[in-house]
């Protein structure tokens, strides 16, 4: 239970939803888009959210889509990670997803869910990142398509009142080599410590993390080193540490030391995998 009271909107077209927030943002009461709910009742559970107008988007139609439109795979914030993984129309996330929390935990998450959240992690962000997807954001002055990397910089940039509608991702980033894994402190239960997500296309092999830093990130220069090929894997894998975003985290989960000791091993473990994809 919630230690608050709030009140419950289910609107039925985005439109709706951006005209309600605006009014009841006006009212003083701090509105809330609800799509899965996993963050706001674990997060006000602890006070560290609050909100007296709850707005659930799951019913929009924009949000529920799951489709191949033209050369992209167009995917709705609202669907579930048990939704995305049973159908596995994109690998990459398919497996990243699968990944986090636990099958009955992913039938509540969502995929905007996930990408929005305030916790670390945000492993569902990967891929979108890797595969330079488009987000449709729609918001008081109508909707946007922007890319991703543009707007996620250590957590996705939204506007007051905007809302994540759907990512549009190219058929070609679907179907390129990938590896990603997850690596917990605790083998297969508790908090993950690191996810490592990467993705060859055109040659380049493309990296994003989730866990060494307080922020999921893709980082150009992480790349450049990484895909140096005349140096040995190790070399690559050494400049692709020393050109990580600061700061690492040190916590409970584990020291800053061993998330990157297992950073390095999991990015030698990609090289190995991607270097032999063609």
């Amino acid at each position: 239970m919630l230690p608050f009271d709030f009140e419950y909107y289910r609107p039925e077209t985005l439109k709706e939803a951006v005209d309600l927030y605006q009014k009841l943002d006006q009212q003083g009461k701090q509105p809330f888009y609800f799509s899965g709910g996993t963050e706001l009742i674990t997060l006000g559970r602890i006070d560290l959210a609050y909100t007296e107008a709850v707005i659930d988007i799951k019913g929009i139609p924009e949000c529920n889509i799951m489709q191949v439109s033209g050369d992209h795979l167009l995917l709705g914030s609202s669907l579930t990670l048990t939704g995305l993984e049973e159908a596995g129309l994109f690998p990459l996330l398919t497996k990243t997803s699968s990944e986090i929390a636990d099958h009955s935990a992913r039938g509540k998450i969502t995929l905007g869910g996930n990408i929005c959240a305030r916790i670390f992690y945000r492993e569902a962000v990967l891929p979108f990142l890797l595969a330079e997807s488009m987000v449709l954001i729609i918001g008081t002055e109508g909707k946007k398509m922007v890319p991703i990397n543009d707007v996620f910089q250590g957590h996705l940039r939204l506007n007051k009142g905007e809302i994540l509608v759907q990512t549009a991702t190219e058929n070609r980033y679907i179907q390129a080599p990938y590896f990603t894994v997850k690596r917990r402190q605790q083998w297969e239960t508790g908090y993950p410590l690191i996810t490592l997500a990467a993705l060859k296309i055109n040659q380049k092999i493309r990296v994003a993390v989730s866990g060494l830093c307080p922020f999921p990130f893709r980082s150009p220069a992480v790349e450049e080193s990484i895909n140096a090929r005349g140096n040995s894997i190790e070399t690559r894998v050494e400049g692709a540490l020393n050109a990580l975003p600061q700061p690492i985290l040190d916590d409970i989960e584990g020291s800053s030391e061993y998330r990157l000791f297992v950073l390095r091993n999991l990015l030698l473990d990609a090289l190995a995998n991607l270097d032999r994809e063609q």
